[in-house]
């Protein structure tokens, strides 16, 4: 690669330190992938300036060589391995950090300003971004639009989608375009352009009209749902909106680069409270759920007795987090809990029901209407009035992760079936199926999710030091992702393909989907120069080729 020449036309900073190299090696997930080098860009002129050069080495090798690309990258927290490459990473969070504009309807942001400032920003004028991920905290915008985030209110508020209203992006020719919904008027405008943009709408809208049925006939029944490419959500024949930002949200950068984002906001509901269900038994699982919808939840949120467990295992743990008196404080706010537990056993599932609205006695009734429809039931409820009472439980649901890392012994978290989904409807059968396939392998780990909507997330350890960990981890993902395709469901509702499932897209599509997919890619990226090996052309010798060897590499950057 000829660094000297895209240092001519690049304000940035390029790094390729071994140190450096090794920091941008991983993410979140349980890949290791070393890049060549690292860069900054310092605005869209570089980002363009970039991939030009990527261009120009890809077409003479061996200057640059068959295998040069270049995968953008914001926080790093993917579990999927999606923002990881052998080639060039580009890193937007040091300079394309800006929030440019914030009102009462939208935010427009850089690709690497982190969502904690973005949410600082809103909270000013009372709104919000609803589709947040657990990893708020240290997850950036670029990051969210590339894997298509959901979150604990997404039930309510659905995921990035459904607020990302346009984007500025730089394509595989090197020039940023603006994309926007069209109507069929402006679409037919566009694909009349003797241009590169030109040719993508020409050739996409094609692709999706003459394979129309057989493409909406493969959209997911699930609520939601981050496997391939959204083809169905394109083009919509009855209001005759063309929309590439349905195409390129949740595409992990392999279409082409975002380098500003607009995102739609919600205000914040003045009040919110949470009722809590301890269920001993899981075969009425998805009549509760039916009813809880009824109230039109915020969010619902569960984690398993493993969970629970845990936390009750590892009390010492939260002295060390939380501090000596918010840990007694959290203590005994779970006096009632644990004199539950002792007369009646840990329940095999805590849903977390919270509802909001801005009238106080308005939200107490509809409270006071959930419990009193949950009795039939005979599950042990009861109501969470106080923050602190809420926070507890929270802190449980969000912490289970971390102390199951903490304590892995030289085993780490392998997030690899981290992410499925079926109907509410068949959790009740799902579940013990799941758990019958996981308790044959022997390992820790910790179930929890969103029960209103059928997603979970498992955690296993394992110790990938172990010579036979890659065959557990293809057999026992193999096993889970055809039980979840027998019931219909994705193999990754927000966590997206990356380079751990991108080779198991066959087991929720046709030949013909995936064909689709190719295409898809080729008419976009015709050189294979952004994110390669996601989404398409991903393999299970890739996947053992690059998982962490060594447990002592646990986290991004």
């Amino acid at each position: 690669m000829q660094i000297e020449i895209l240092k001519k036309n690049f304000k940035g900073d390029i790094e390729n330190s071994q140190e450096m190299r090794e920091k941008y090696s991983h993410d979140s997930s349980l890949f290791e992938v070393v890049p060549e080098v690292v860069v900054f860009p310092k605005d869209t002129l570089d980002v363009q300036s970039l991939v030009r050069f990527v261009v120009g080495q890809k077409k003479y090798p061996p200057a640059g060589g068959p295998q040069i690309s270049v995968t953008a990258r914001s926080a790093g927290t993917d579990m999927s391995g999606g923002p990881l490459n052998e080639s060039i990473i580009m890193d937007t969070t040091r300079y394309m950090n800006k929030i440019i504009s914030v009102d009462t309807e939208k935010g427009v942001a850089q690709p690497g300003v982190y969502y904690r400032d973005f949410e600082t920003e809103t909270l000013k004028i009372n709104r919000i971004m609803p589709a947040y991920t657990a990893s708020k905290g240290i997850c950036a915008i670029g990051g969210m639009v590339s894997n298509n985030s959901g979150g604990e209110k997404s039930i309510k508020y659905g995921k990035v989608e459904r607020y990302l209203q346009r984007q500025k992006m730089v394509f595989s020719d090197g020039h940023e375009y603006e994309v926007r919904p069209l109507t069929k008027t402006q679409l037919y405008a566009k694909m009349g352009q003797e241009d590169f943009e030109g040719n993508i709408y020409k050739n996409l809208f094609e692709l999706i009209e003459s394979n129309y049925d057989v493409i909406q006939a493969a959209k997911p029944t699930v609520s939601k749902n981050s496997a391939g490419y959204y083809l169905w959500n394109v083009w919509d024949r009855t209001t005759g909106i063309f929309d590439l930002n349905k195409l390129f949200v949740g595409a992990q950068g392999t279409l082409g680069i975002t380098v500003e984002a607009e995102l739609g906001l919600v205000p914040v509901p003045k009040y919110s409270k949470m009722v809590v269900i301890y269920m001993r038994k899981l075969d009425r699982l998805g009549e509760v759920v039916d009813t809880i919808m009824d109230y039109e939840p915020e969010s619902f949120e569960s984690f398993d007795d493993h969970s629970m467990k845990l936390a009750m295992r590892f009390i010492g743990d939260f002295f060390k987090k939380l501090g000596f008196w918010k840990t007694i404080r959290l203590g005994l706010q779970f006096i009632p809990d644990i004199l539950m537990i002792i007369r009646g056993g840990i329940p095999k599932l805590i849903l977390l029901v919270e509802v909001t609205g801005n009238d106080e006695e308005l939200l107490q009734t509809r409270v006071k209407d959930i419990t009193g429809a949950l009795k039939p039931f005979r599950f042990p409820t009861k109501v969470a009035h106080s923050g602190a009472e809420v926070e507890k439980y929270r802190t449980i649901r969000r912490e289970s992760f971390a102390l199951l890392r903490s304590h892995a012994k030289g085993k780490r978290t392998a997030p690899f079936i981290d992410d499925i989904i079926v109907s509410p409807h068949d959790m009740p059968k799902f579940l013990p199926e799941l758990q019958g396939i996981l308790s044959h392998y022997k390992l820790d780990y910790t179930i929890a999710g969103h029960a209103g909507n059928g997603n979970f997330h498992i955690i296993p350890l394992m110790d990938l030091n172990n010579p036979f960990s890659s065959d557990i981890i293809l057999d026992l993902s193999t096993k889970v992702y055809t039980l979840v395709a027998s019931y219909k469901g994705s193999i990754t509702a927000e966590h997206n393909d990356g380079i751990i499932r991108t080779p198991y897209l066959s087991y929720m599509y046709s030949p013909k989907i995936l064909e689709l997919f190719n295409k898809t890619k080729e008419i976009f990226d015709p050189q294979n120069i952004f994110n390669p090996g996601k989404k398409v052309g991903g393999s299970f010798k890739y996947i053992t080729d690059h998982l962490i060897r060594s447990h002592n590499k646990e986290h991004g950057s």
